[in-house]
């Protein structure tokens, strides 16, 4: 047979070049997309770190006129409206309780809590409360602070037009001005809202005043407005102006009430501010220093009051081993979990809480320089429920 191919046959094809396996393009570039993804959150990391509360203030400081008008009306306080919590409440956030919490009897005795700040807008100086996202902000605040209370007795939070968080970032002598503004509206909605609990009591009943962050800095004018060197004074049976610096002489001497020295004394003030390892505080306490305390006097320099929720008492330490339950909250602050034990805590020279290395659980609302300024009250939540009723007990002991 002819090897030949016939004339009308097509040509052959020419051989194909041998094909060379390269390596995959995919896998290098996801490579180098974690690497810069890391990086970038390295960077951020750091300037967090370095420059997070000038970040904050930038971001949260309203750059507008002051308007008291802005805020709204004032809260009506004859009507259930005007509270984020009160007795009989359909629900009541500080009717919850964590997971593990263990039972305990309700109290007599009446809780006033003043609630932080939840309204961030920073197109105005001032925020309803009882107004949409930060009415639901409020309400999980309410749940994972004030129910460490709530077992004391009826507990009434107030709604007001809070001062918004970046009133207190405010750093100009202009934007001071109006952050002042902001804040004496607040407290003029909580002076009333006081009055009208007062007026929902027993006369000479006993009554827990108890606050946080900014709800702190309105109650410690309360103290020195409306009760020290007052008879409402000897129906305190305990202050907690929690979240807020206290200067031990340029703040405390104006207040009416001492320092809580021991877990089975009525009639005193607790206030701390929670810091994991290492904290850096300076930007709290540059802000400390520059102001005025209650009494009149600079508090550059005066030692701030720093009471361990754990013992009851001013400046000491104790192992986690002696917190009977922290709460571990969600996200949300809708639900959460009590967990023993829970953190340590130690007094250092500045006044801060410590309470060693970051815990785990708490992946949000953590602020610059290991502020846990948030859980100051769910770190230690069984631990306030106790020293609450440990000072009832005393209370009603003197009596």
């Amino acid at each position: 047979m002819s090897d030949q191919l016939p004339d009308d046959a097509p040509p052959p094809e020419p051989a194909r070049p041998r094909r060379v396996e390269r390596p995959a393009r995919l896998p290098r570039l996801f490579l180098w997309l974690v690497a810069i993804a890391i990086i970038t959150v390295i960077i951020l990391g750091f300037a967090w770190r370095l420059a997070g509360n000038r970040l904050l203030s930038a971001a949260l400081v309203p750059s507008g006129d002051y308007e008291a008008t802005a805020a709204g009306v004032a809260p009506d306080y004859y009507k259930a409206s005007g509270w984020a919590a009160m007795p009989g409440m359909a629900n009541d956030p500080t009717a919850w309780r964590p997971q593990g919490a263990p039972a305990q009897p309700k109290g007599d005795v009446a809780v006033f809590f003043i609630p932080p700040t939840a309204a961030l807008d920073n197109r105005h100086w001032n925020g309803n409360s009882a107004d949409g996202l930060t009415a639901t902000r409020l309400a999980g605040f309410l749940r994972t602070e004030a129910s460490a209370l709530a077992d004391a007795g009826p507990l009434w939070a107030p709604h007001y037009r809070q001062a918004v968080l970046g009133s207190f970032l405010a750093d100009t002598p202009e934007t001071r001005a109006k952050a002042q503004a902001a804040q004496d509206l607040a407290y003029g909605d909580v002076l009333v809202a006081f009055r009208r609990f007062l007026d929902k009591q027993p006369p000479g009943s006993p009554i827990i005043l108890a606050g946080h962050s900014q709800g702190a800095l309105h109650l410690l004018r309360l103290l020195k407005e409306e009760i020290a060197g007052r008879p409402l004074a000897a129906r305190i049976v305990a202050a907690y102006a929690v979240g807020w610096p206290v200067s031990i002489t340029a703040d405390l001497p104006a207040l009416g009430l001492p320092a809580c020295e021991r877990r089975d004394q009525a009639r005193c003030l607790l206030s701390w501010q929670s810091f994991a390892e290492p904290a850096d505080a300076q930007a709290i306490i540059d802000i400390y220093y520059q102001g005025t305390g209650m009494a009149g006097r600079p508090r550059a320099g005066t030692a701030m009051l720093c009471s361990n929720p754990l013992t009851g008492s001013v400046g000491d330490a104790a192992p986690a081993s002696a917190n009977p339950g922290s709460l571990v909250p969600s996200a949300t602050l809708t639900a959460g979990q009590l967990v023993t034990p829970g953190v340590p805590a130690k007094c250092d020279p500045r006044g801060l809480l410590l309470i060693g290395e970051a815990p785990s659980g708490y992946p949000a609302f953590v602020l610059p320089g290991n502020n846990f300024h948030v859980f100051d009250y769910p770190l230690f939540w069984q631990a306030v429920r106790l020293d609450a009723a440990a000072r009832v007990a005393a209370w009603k002991a003197e009596r």
